[in-house]
């Protein structure tokens, strides 16, 4: 499929490169196509992967993965132009700046607001819930580790889980948007215990079933 990265950082960087070597059509969308650091990660994509501005991104491709800053997101989504009928792919977490808390939640949630500004775009959260480091490599000896997706759209929804699947995470059908309140929070977690607390970077979460 073509898949359109919004926002080439670790997390935007790490999942369009790793989709893009599993032979999906990869288009990193960013604010300068020509700059060095986006040479050298459409290189290590390969034959694949592509640069273009935000704008062509998220024209050229059905699913789009949002992985900006909080802080840039309305920005950037309010210049993609008409999103109707895309899968948005909402990997966001509203922290605050020092990591300490999030700036929403309970009531609503960072992907109930990306819904609003992309209007017409079927809304998923998912890879939000974990570091980019585990999103490159999520071999345990212990399993696959968990990723968990929600949305209100059903097919947006299974690719959304479709691709988790691919990188080596279990994807796992969270319910409705709404479960957003609850994952960006348990992203917070994560985050806790891995940079506060002692685990480290190289954990994640699992889901087990009797």
């Amino acid at each position: 499929m073509n898949i359109g990265i919004l926002g080439s950082g670790n997390v935007g960087g790490t999942l369009g490169r790793r989709w893009a070597q599993t032979g999906h059509q990869v288009v990193f969308g960013t604010r300068d196509p020509s700059a060095d650091e986006i040479k050298r990660l459409v290189s290590q994509s390969g034959a694949t992967a592509r640069a273009a501005t935000l704008a062509e991104a998220a024209k050229d491709c059905e699913v789009l993965l949002l992985a900006t800053p909080w802080g840039a997101t309305k920005e950037v989504l309010n210049g993609l132009g008409d999103l109707s009928g895309k899968i948005l792919i909402d990997a966001t977490n509203p922290l605050r700046p020092r990591l300490d808390g999030l700036e929403l939640g309970t009531t609503t949630s960072a992907a109930e607001q990306v819904a609003g500004w992309a209007a017409g775009a079927n809304v998923v959260k998912a890879f939000n819930t974990v570091g980019f480091n585990i999103m490159a490599n999520p071999a345990f000896s212990g399993g696959k580790p968990v990723m968990f997706v929600c949305g209100d759209d059903a097919d947006a929804k299974r690719i959304a889980k479709q691709l988790a699947d691919e990188l080596g995470f279990e994807g796992v059908d969270a319910g409705p948007l709404t479960q957003a309140r609850l994952l960006e929070p348990f992203a917070l977690l994560w985050i806790s215990l891995a940079l506060s607390f002692g685990l480290g970077r190289d954990i994640a979460f699992k889901l087990l079933r009797r």
